[in-house]
């Protein structure tokens, strides 16, 4: 039996979309996991991803830190998935992505155990995007309190449960015309999230550098209209694409920003997009990427149809010529 069954790895923020990719990947290769989370009575669908008993959540909220030690005591690895894609309430940029991660990374420091945080592209501490500024703050704060942290910024992700493609899917099933913020000009690089997951499952194991950045992106830079054309190929489905510049985006952000599930846009969303999302040079030329790591990315492309197909009008009796 493999020596990881001894190796308690907790997981902070394991029940969401990312997570879930997470906890699979570290239960296949035999871990024990605690997964720290707000609401542990709402992630039964972590339970069939591992062995019985091998996948444990806990109640722990980085807005506490006694819940947040208390999730980490005897872990010999832990790991910070947490992250917001829009405030709610308590639920700050600041709380949850700058004070949060510094909390989880004491909490780490004070039991001496490894750390791994998930950032992302474009954290920068100077944006204008709070996101971005919040996740650069986060990044430090995790690097004082446990230097020897190995922290992945992954571009854009997507997977089954992402908020990016099913998003767009989503829009196009609803509405004749989808809008192109800033012309649709903005590049990305989406990656796919099972690949992030292995990467960070490699950090576990420690095949990743300590106190290195890496970056995380898919095999193609594509831009956000060559993103939704793609999205509109698989799904089957011939929308109007409607360049939106970036003012006037804001301007309609600030009502979209109350609006309910795929309509929703936030100001700081539109800030976000002013700046391309892409693996920089330094980080290739430093083998700080997937490739790096050993790991040959999948593209959009190859990943999406998938699980995009129940957004074609027949879902998946629809005839696919791709």
């Amino acid at each position: 039996m493999s020596a990881r069954i001894d190796t308690l790895v907790t997981v902070f923020g394991g029940s969401g979309f990312l997570g879930r990719h997470v906890i699979r990947e570290l239960a296949r290769r035999d871990y024990r996991i605690r997964v720290g989370i707000r609401r542990p009575e709402l992630a039964g669908h972590l339970q069939p991803l591992g062995r019985v008993g091998q996948i444990h959540p806990v109640q722990a909220n980085v807005r506490y830190p006694a819940s947040v030690q208390a999730a980490a005591r005897g872990a010999s690895v832990v790991v910070n998935l947490v992250g917001i894609l829009a405030q709610s309430g308590a639920q700050t940029f600041e709380a949850v992505q700058d004070k949060g991660a510094e909390t989880v990374a004491q909490a780490a420091a004070d039991i001496g155990a490894r750390m791994v945080h998930v950032s992302a592209i474009g954290a920068d501490a100077n944006s204008t995007s709070a996101y971005a500024r919040t996740k650069a703050a986060g990044e430090a704060a995790v690097l004082a309190a446990t230097p020897s942290a190995t922290i992945f910024r992954p571009s854009v992700v997507f997977g089954p449960e992402d908020q990016f493609t099913n998003r767009f899917a989503g829009l196009a099933r609803l509405s004749p015309m989808l809008p192109l913020i800033g012309g649709g000009l903005t590049k990305l690089q989406p990656v796919y999230a099972g690949d992030v997951a292995t990467a960070i499952a490699d950090a576990v194991d420690g095949k990743a550098r300590p106190g290195a950045t890496y970056e995380l992106g898919g095999p193609e830079v594509m831009t956000l209209r060559e993103i939704i054309e793609d999205i509109l190929k698989i799904t089957q489905r011939d929308r109007m694409l409607v360049p939106l510049p970036f003012g006037l985006a804001k301007l309609k952000a600030a009502f979209l920003q109350f609006a309910p599930g795929d309509f929703k846009l936030t100001p700081d969303q539109v800030e976000l997009l002013r700046t391309d999302n892409v693996v920089s040079d330094a980080a290739k030329a430093a083998g700080l990427t997937l490739e790096g790591l050993g790991i040959t990315p999948d593209s959009l492309e190859a990943v999406t149809p998938s699980y995009l197909w129940r957004y074609r009008k027949t879902g998946q009796f629809a005839h696919n010529d791709a």
